[in-house]
C-alpha cells in the first residue's frame, strides 16, 4: 500500500503579502518560500514550527486546480495542535495575535481549544494536545508502519 502524506494546504487570501505578514509575524509561522514559481505564478508557502504541514499562497495558485475557486475567508476550522495552550497562547498575544482565552471542555487531554481568525476570516483552533509531548505524531505512525510492515 502507498502511503500518503498531508504537507499543503491551500489557503485562500486577497491579498498574499497581507496574509504572509500575518502568518508570519503573528502566527510564527516560517515563510519556506516567497516567489514566483513559474511566469505569472507567485507562491508563498509558511509552515507552523514543528509541522509537517504547510500553508501555500498564491494568487493565481487555484487556476492550476479543477472546481471552483475558494472565497478568501471561507476556509473555517482549521487546526494547530500544542502540548501547552497557556504558553501558546502567552507567545501568541505577545506576538499581537487577536486570540480567544483558552476554554477546557472537559478535563481530558485533547479537550482544551482556542480560536482566532486571519486578516480574510479563515478561522483557526489550536487544540491542547499533553500527549503529544510524550507521543509525537510522527513517531507513532513510524511504529503503526513498523508494525504493519511485520
Amino acid at each position: 500500500m502507498i502511503e500518503y502524506t498531508l504537507e499543503v494546504i491551500p489557503l485562500p487570501v486577497s491579498d498574499i503579502d497581507r496574509a504572509r505578514d500575518f502568518y508570519r509575524d503573528k502566527v510564527g509561522f516560517h515563510v519556506d518560500i516567497d516567489q514566483e514559481v513559474m511566469p505569472g505564478m507567485r507562491i508563498v508557502q509558511l509552515t507552523p514550527p514543528g509541522s509537517g504541514c504547510s500553508i501555500a499562497l498564491g494568487d493565481t495558485l487555484w487556476e492550476t486546480m479543477d472546481g471552483p475557486t475558494p472565497a478568501p475567508g471561507s476556509y473555517q476550522g482549521l487546526q494547530l495542535c500544542v502540548t501547552d495552550i497557556k504558553a501558546a497562547h502567552a507567545e501568541l498575544t505577545e506576538r499581537g495575535l487577536e486570540i480567544s482565552e483558552p476554554v477546557q471542555y472537559t478535563p481530558e487531554d485533547g479537550a482544551t481549544f482556542m480560536h482566532f481568525k486571519d486578516p480574510d476570516g479563515n478561522s483557526w483552533s489550536i487544540q491542547e494536545y499533553r500527549r503529544r509531548a510524550t507521543e509525537p505524531l510522527h513517531e507513532l505512525l513510524a511504529e503503526q508502519r513498523r508494525q504493519r510492515e511485520s
